[in-house]
């Protein structure tokens, strides 16, 4: 009986504190209730659910580089933001492949008329997409992606400068390859050549930095942040964070503090769910890519969506059809500008010829099993 009793209380306490957990993971996640409202409000201008393979998803990453609150630190002007990187995520029906495509934050696109934090409305016009966040938040940059590819959002996820550190430390750190020594005050970095283990501001400083690190373009930053995601799944993958109770705690904790998701993303049952999609899927079938873009032809630096590839991308991911892709052309040397094409995003990037009539088209990526190291 003393044994039962004890076995009773042992069940209960556990239960107690499993669910005390829980409800605190829950309640760490903010909704961004404001933007369904308003993207609940033009459900008829919005791409169908039912476009492309039934039970594919489609997610928009949005790392926004808001100043205020503990991201006043950065400088810039307080409450305003835009969206410093946006990914668009999309996950197989089957699961067994995903593929991330990084939206230039330069490109040049037709932003729809969007309802302004006044509660005013813009107009609709041509301008740099990630104008699209600080002229309507969003809901704005959502339409601008879903225009732009006829791709329906499903769920959004926003994150800013301190909720990215925050994740970042909580798996140990990532692990990225440096080619060149780095030293740049501004974004807080001194980093020797070769591997190196990146914790909060530096990890930070790394994905961020643009004009100190190789020809000082944007085309190179996202290929950082692209190596730097995959290095994280590589990470947590290999670890087994995602089966170790002990790891997975300060990682959940971390994640449910530093997001802010629409309605359909923002309770722990749905996040565990997106994990465990995610870790299903083997990191080679993980593919990670820009849009195609070149300058743009009234400023070369802007960029504008190289066509019928970028078509040709987002068509297959309507399609829910895998993406195929080969390694990124090396990279020119610092100071090469203009005369080897590069300089301001000047060349064409992220494109290849059109394929001959019924081939799939190749893309300039990488897959997240790729060590960057390997490449240098």
């Amino acid at each position: 009986m003393i044994t039962a009793g004890v076995v009773a209380f042992l069940l209960v306490a556990t239960g107690a504190l499993l669910w005390i957990a829980y409800r605190k993971l829950d309640g760490n996640i903010r909704t961004d209730s404001a933007t369904d409202q308003l993207l609940a409000k033009l459900e008829a201008e919005r791409p169908s659910r039912t476009a492309g393979a039934g039970g594919a998803r489609n997610i928009l990453l949005i790392g926004s580089d808001d100043r205020s609150g503990p991201n006043a630190g950065y400088g810039g002007e307080a409450g305003t933001q835009r969206s410093d990187t946006t990914i668009l995520l999309h996950l197989a029906a089957d699961r067994k492949h995903a593929t991330a495509v990084s939206v230039p934050r330069d490109v040049m696109v037709t932003v729809p008329s969007c309802q302004k934090p006044d509660g005013s409305r813009s107009k609709p016009g041509t301008m740099q997409f990630n104008w699209a966040f600080e002229l309507g938040g969003p809901a704005c940059s959502i339409r601008a992606v879903e225009q732009l590819s006829g791709i329906r959002i499903d769920h959004y996820v926003i994150l800013d400068f301190s909720g990215f550190k925050t994740m970042v430390d909580a798996v140990g750190g990532v692990e990225v390859c440096v080619p060149q020594p780095i030293h740049d005050k501004e974004a807080k970095l001194d980093l020797p050549a070769g591997r190196q283990v990146l914790h909060g501001e530096q990890a930070l400083g790394y994905v961020r930095a643009r004009e100190s690190l190789g020809d000082g373009s944007d085309t190179q930053r996202m290929g950082r942040q692209q190596q730097f995601l995959a290095s994280l799944i590589r990470k947590v993958q290999s670890q087994g964070v995602l089966l170790n109770p002990a790891k997975l705690w300060p990682v959940l904790d971390a994640a449910t503090s530093s997001v802010k998701a629409d309605g359909g993303l923002s309770s722990l049952g749905a996040l565990y769910d997106l994990t465990q999609d995610l870790r299903g899927i083997p990191s080679p079938d993980v593919v990670f890519l820009t849009a195609p873009r070149r300058p743009y032809r009234y400023d070369s630096d802007r960029d504008e969506f190289v066509q019928p590839q970028t078509g040709q991308l987002f068509d297959a991911l309507r399609g829910d059809r895998p993406i195929t892709v080969r390694p990124p052309d090396p990279a020119p040397a610092p100071g090469a500008g203009a005369a080897a094409g590069t300089g301001s995003d000047r060349a064409t990037a992220g494109a290849t010829a059109s394929p001959p009539a019924g081939d799939p088209p190749t893309f300039e990526g990488r897959t997240a099993d790729v060590d960057s190291c390997t490449q240098h």
